[in-house]
C-alpha cells in the first residue's frame, strides 16, 4: 500500500523545470496586472531579466545568480523598485544548496551589498535601519536554508551509499557462506560415497573370487557389502536430513542417526579388515570431552586415509591408526585392537593428534589425485591444523595432523 501511494505521489509531482518556471510566471503576471501602462514596458523588461534565469537555476546555480545580480544592479541604476527582487534571494538559496562554501559566501556578500544599496535608495522617511535589518535577515535565511538543504542532501547520500555498501557486503558474505557450505557438503558426500563404494567393490571382488573355493566366505563378503551399502544410505540420509532440516518433507528419521565419531573407529577398522585391509586402532586419552563436530572430523580423516590405503596398496597391506587425546592434566591411555594397524591420539583438552600409516610400498613423492587429500586439508584447517601426507622413511604411507579444539573453528567440519 505504501509503495502504491509513493508511486502515485511521485506521479503527481511536477517536473523541476515546470516548478522553476512557475515563480517567474507569477511575478510577470503581477507586473502586468499592477503596473500602469506607461510604466509597464520597463517594469516588464526588468522583471523578465530578473526572473527568467531562475528557470535554469538547478543546472547552473552560479551563472544564474550572476545573471540575476546583474539584472538587479541595472534595476537599481534605473531606480525601479520591483517585487521581482525576490529572485535574488531564490538564486542565493540555490547557490547555497548546490555550490560549495566559498561560492555561498561570495553570493551572500553580493546579495547583502544589493540589500544595502536598495535600502539606501528606496528607504522612505529616512528609515534605513529597519528595512535593512529585515532584508539582511531574509538574505541570511536564504543562505542558511540552502546550506541546510545541501547538508541534508549530503547526509542522505552518505546514508544511501553506506546502506548500498552494507548490502553488497551482506551479499558477499552470503555468497562466501554458500560457497563454504557447498565445499562442506562436497567433502561429506565425497567421503561417504568414495569410502563405501571402495569397500563394496573390494568385498564384491573378494566374493566373486571365493564363490567356488569358499562359498561361506563369499556369502560373508556379500553380507558385509550389503551392510556397507545400508550404512552408506544411512550416512547420506543423515546428511540430507541436516541439509533439509527446515523443510517439512525432509529426510525422515535422519535425526535418529548420530554422527560417527571416535567411538565408531573400531567398527570402521572391522569394515576395512573385511574389505582386505587389516587395520588396528589405538585411542589414547579420554575423548568424551571432544565435541561431536570434532569427532566427526577425526572419523572422516581416518576414513579417507584408510580408503586411500585400500585403493592404492596391494593385498596384505596392514594399516595402523593412532589417536592421542589430552585434557591438560595429562593424557590418559587406552588401547583398542582391531585386525590391522591404526592409532588415534587426543592431546590436551584442546588438541587431537591423528596418525594413520600403512605398510604398503607407496610411490615416493606422489599424492593420490582427486578430492580426498584437499578435503582432508580443509577439514584439518578448520581446526587450525595442517595435514602431513606422504611416504614414510621406513616404507609405507602416512597421514598425520593435529586438531586444535580451542581455535573456535570447525563448525563446518
Amino acid at each position: 500500500m505504501t509503495e502504491v501511494v509513493g508511486r502515485r505521489y511521485r506521479g503527481l509531482r511536477l517536473p523541476p523545470v515546470v516548478g522553476d518556471a512557475l515563480l517567474p510566471a507569477l511575478l510577470l503576471l503581477n507586473v502586468v496586472t499592477t503596473r500602469a501602462p506607461r510604466e509597464l514596458p520597463v517594469a516588464a523588461a526588468l522583471t523578465t531579466a530578473l526572473v527568467l534565469p531562475l528557470v535554469w537555476r538547478r543546472r547552473a546555480p552560479r551563472t544564474v545568480f550572476g545573471a540575476v545580480a546583474a539584472a538587479a544592479f541595472v534595476q537599481w541604476l534605473m531606480d525601479v523598485p520591483l517585487p521581482a527582487d525576490i529572485a535574488l534571494l531564490v538564486a542565493l538559496y540555490t547557490v547555497a544548496a548546490r555550490a560549495d562554501r566559498r561560492g555561498t559566501l561570495i553570493a551572500a556578500a553580493v546579495a547583502e551589498g544589493g540589500a544595502l544599496f536598495a535600502c539606501l535608495s528606496w528607504a522612505t522617511d529616512g528609515a534605513f535601519l529597519t528595512p535593512f535589518v529585515a532584508v539582511t535577515a531574509m538574505v541570511v535565511a536564504a543562505a542558511v536554508l540552502g546550506v541546510n538543504v545541501r547538508t541534508t542532501r549530503a547526509y542522505l547520500a552518505a546514508v544511501e551509499e553506506r546502506a548500498a555498501r552494507l548490502e553488497r557486503e551482506r551479499d558477499q558474505q552470503a555468497r562466501l557462506a554458500a560457497a563454504e557450505e557447498r565445499a562442506r557438503i562436497t567433502r561429506e558426500m565425497h567421503d561417504i560415497v568414495t569410502h563405501n563404494l571402495s569397500v563394496m567393490v573390494a568385498l564384491t571382488d573378494a566374493a566373486v573370487y571365493a564363490q567356488h573355493r569358499s562359498p561361506d566366505r563369499s556369502t560373508a563378503a556379500m553380507r558385509q557389502a550389503s551392510e556397507t551399502g545400508r550404512q552408506a544410505l544411512t550416512d547420506m540420509r543423515r546428511s540430507l536430513g541436516i541439509l533439509r532440516a527446515d523443510e517439512p518433507d525432509g529426510e525422515p528419521g535422519a535425526e535418529r542417526h548420530p554422527l560417527p565419531g571416535i567411538a565408531q573407529l573400531e567398527a570402521l577398522a572391522g569394515q576395512m579388515c573385511a574389505a582386505g585391509l587389516p587395520t588396528r586402532v589405538e585411542v589414547h586419552g579420554e575423548h568424551g570431552h571432544v565435541p561431536a563436530t570434532a569427532q566427526l572430523t577425526v572419523y572422516r580423516l581416518v576414513q579417507e586415509a584408510l580408503t586411500n590405503s585400500l585403493r592404492h596398496t596391494p593385498p596384505g597391506t596392514h594399516a595402523r591408526v593412532r589417536i592421542r587425546c589430552s585434557t591438560g592434566a595429562g593424557a590418559g591411555a587406552g588401547t583398542g585392537a582391531g585386525a590391522g594397524t591404526g592409532a588415534v591420539t587426543a592431546v590436551g583438552a584442546g588438541n587431537i593428534t591423528v596418525d594413520v600409516t600403512d605398510g604398503g610400498p607407496g610411490l615416493p613423492g606422489t599424492v593420490p589425485a582427486g578430492h580426498g587429500i584437499p578435503g582432508m586439508r580443509e577439514r584439518a584447517a578448520a581446526y587450525g591444523g595442517t595435514l602431513e601426507v606422504g611416504p614414510l622413511p621406513g616404507g609405507g604411507w602416512g597421514v598425520r595432523t593435529c586438531l586444535f579444539l580451542g581455535s573456535g573453528a570447525g563448525a563446518s567440519a
